[in-house]
């Protein structure tokens, strides 16, 4: 049975490297991926990851570049760069879509990666039950 290959948002990334309890079908779905799948995080995480510490609303003692860079090596995840298609692709997403910068490029990333997104995000899921991305509520 194939794995999804699973895209972590960065609400999922902060609440899995601070052991925060996420939901057991995500869960599942992240155990599942060491053996047929893969599991990645956007680069614009680290670029939310930056700017949520800079304003005070994620208090770290590492900087910034320093945690994301040991989240990647600790949970073994692929980084996806952000591309020209994937930024053209985020003006132009079909049905409701959301109208947050960084969450748009996050839907993009996956619909032109074949990757489900891992988020607790309201407005990710919502745009997954209209059928225009996979999505797993952690």
């Amino acid at each position: 049975m194939k794995t999804e290959n699973l895209l972590l948002d960065t609400c999922a990334v902060i609440w899995i490297s601070q052991d925060e309890p996420i939901a057991e079908t995500a869960v599942e779905a992240i155990s599942k991926v060491p053996q047929s799948g893969t599991l990645s995080v956007s680069v614009m995480t680290a670029w939310e990851m930056g700017m949520l510490v800079s304003k005070g609303r994620l208090p770290s003692t590492k900087s910034p570049d320093r945690w994301f860079d040991e989240f990647v090596e600790a949970a073994a995840v692929e980084v996806e760069g952000v591309t020209p298609r994937i930024l053209v692709a985020a003006s132009y997403l079909p049905g409701a879509a959301h109208s947050d910068p960084m969450d748009r490029i996050l839907i993009a990333t996956a619909r032109e990666r074949d990757l489900t997104i891992v988020t607790r995000d309201r407005a990710i899921l919502a745009y997954a039950a209209q059928g225009h991305v996979r999505a797993i509520a952690c």
